[in-house]
């Protein structure tokens, strides 16, 4: 029996139907209703939430192996107290319970931005960390501490691994998290930004979880890239797939500066999540590139999807899921 957490999410979803297909036993929780994706119908379904140790200590009784997806993806500064606390204290917990149950493994799922992701100088890589100088990012602070928690298990026995993936493209829920770059994309959103960042395919991040779940590899975080490559290359891609208009008005830094302090004003007599906020604006015009080497020379023989495929995948995936013509 496997145990995986974030089951709503990109990656939990996609992972838990991969795990299902291959004839694995499944156990998940849910907070009010029970997630719609491809076979979630066949998951030992529990109500509860990482945040409560009781519930935790329960389900992972009969476990062999834990994926922790579960995560608050925010860059709104309203939102972060409730992302720490999921992300860090829902962590330990998890990793708490793993101890307490004796698992055979923990696989995490961090993020790039816990390395400090704000690197132009460079090639990001698996020897770096979050500090306040290398990422404008609660978010990433909220992940590094995470892993913080992750190497203390392992620093009690337990076995774990880490991956940390770059701008995750796939069909989920494109009204927030990664998904939205599709949404935006269709819904013809003109601007665009000089910024390069990683991309890669959700099907290769929950590839490379079972590959790091089934090896002897343990206490290694990995970064998980299939691509670096240009914002408005990704957006016209994907544009283009929908036959939609690509991004024709360019962002410069000055009108970015201006646009995310008007959102600020805007969601603060609204009570709306802004759009853009002082962190994201400051992400989309840095130009970072990810190192992908250390995974590849671990296990040689895997090999990452095309960013054609996954952007033409996702986006006839987006089409029959929402009714698209």
């Amino acid at each position: 029996m496997i145990f995986v957490t974030g089951a709503s999410g990109l990656v939990g979803s996609h992972l838990i139907s991969s795990l299902v297909e291959k004839g694995l036993q499944v156990r998940a929780l849910y907070r009010k209703n029970i997630p719609v994706f491809k076979h979630a119908e066949k998951v030992n379904w529990v109500q509860g939430d990482i945040l409560d140790v009781n519930i935790l200590n329960e389900v992972l009784q009969g476990i062999t192996q834990v994926y922790h997806c579960a995560a608050i993806v925010s860059f709104s500064p309203k939102h972060a107290a409730a992302m720490l606390q999921a992300n860090v204290e829902g962590t330990a917990n998890v990793v708490n319970a793993c101890l307490e149950q004796a698992i055979e493994k923990l696989v995490y799922v961090s993020s790039v931005a816990a390395l400090g992701r704000i690197r132009e100088d460079g090639l990001v890589n698996e020897t770096m960390n979050w500090t306040p100088e290398t990422s404008n990012s609660i978010y990433g602070k909220s992940k590094y501490l995470a892993e913080m928690e992750v190497w203390r298990g392992m620093g009690e026995g337990l076995h774990v691994a880490i991956v940390n993936p770059v701008i995750i493209l796939g069909a989920g829920d494109w009204h927030k998290g990664s998904s939205e770059i599709f949404k935006s994309a269709y819904d013809e959103f003109p601007w665009y930004t000089k910024g390069v960042s990683g991309f890669v395919d959700v099907m290769d991040v929950i590839d490379t979880m079972q590959i790091l779940m089934n090896s002897d590899v343990q206490g290694q975080r990995y970064i998980i890239s299939g691509a670096n490559l240009p914002y408005q290359e990704i957006f016209t891609r994907i544009a283009k797939a929908f036959n939609k208009r690509p991004p024709y008005k360019k962002v410069t830094p000055f009108l970015t500066e201006i646009v995310w302090r008007l959102e600020a004003v805007k969601a603060f007599f609204t009570g709306k999540t802004p759009l853009i906020t002082k962190e994201t604006a400051k992400t989309a015009q840095a130009y970072v590139h990810f190192d992908n080497n250390k995974f590849l020379k671990a296990f040689p023989s895997f090999k990452y999807r095309t960013m054609e495929q996954t952007i033409h995948r996702t986006c006839a995936e987006l089409k029959a899921l929402h009714n698209l013509n």
